[in-house]
């Protein structure tokens, strides 16, 4: 059982690292104090609850909120690598670090390969959970996005809009809360 409860400790200490892990992308744009990686994930996770909440369909919230909570824990180990960086690296390689770094986080947990497999569902898309989750993530930093414009006049952050409005969200409420975010920030 020690080794068990020593794979617990380690997953809990890891995941607590992400409270001081700042989300990069922020700071790569010139904005200081900004939100971690735990910050972001709470903002997915209460997201994704309200998008089950008007979803038509049925939703595992218990495994929503799991997903919400978990797909950004590989940065823990490799912390949150902003999106102009990845076009220096291979295709593919940051998919996989994250799962490598995944694996090492979950080592000996005894429920490990149902998170592996939850994480995959959103890396895949292969679920509904999985998928409401890809949409709450992408909202939650269009919404950060919007306040920070609001609070801090930083005009790096047009990037995070541009292609966003051909690019349309798994579901219809997902892309509705965009389209009136949108059209919320062209009124100032």
């Amino acid at each position: 059982m020690k080794g068990a409860i020593d794979a617990l400790l380690y997953l809990l200490l890891q995941a607590n690292r992400l409270k001081v892990t700042p989300r990069g992308g922020w700071a790569v744009r010139g904005l200081t104090d900004v939100e971690s990686v735990a910050d972001h994930s709470f903002g997915v996770a209460f997201i994704a609850l309200v998008l089950a909440e008007l979803l038509g369909e049925p939703v595992d919230r218990a495994k929503l909120l799991t997903i919400a909570l978990l797909h950004d824990l590989p940065e823990s180990v490799l912390t949150d690598i902003p999106t102009p960086a990845l076009r220096y690296f291979p295709p593919g390689a940051k998919r996989e670090a994250e799962m490598r770094a995944l694996t090492e986080v979950l080592e000996g947990v005894p429920f490990a390969d149902r998170l592996r497999a939850w994480w995959q569902e959103f890396e895949d898309r292969t679920s509904v959970e999985g998928r409401l989750v890809r949409d709450a993530d992408r909202l939650e930093l269009l919404l950060q996005t919007y306040v920070y414009e609001r609070t801090t006049a930083n005009r790096y952050l047009e990037e995070f809009w541009a292609g966003q409005e051909g690019r349309p969200f798994e579901f219809p409420i997902s892309q509705q809360l965009f389209e009136r975010l949108l059209a919320l920030r062209h009124e100032r």
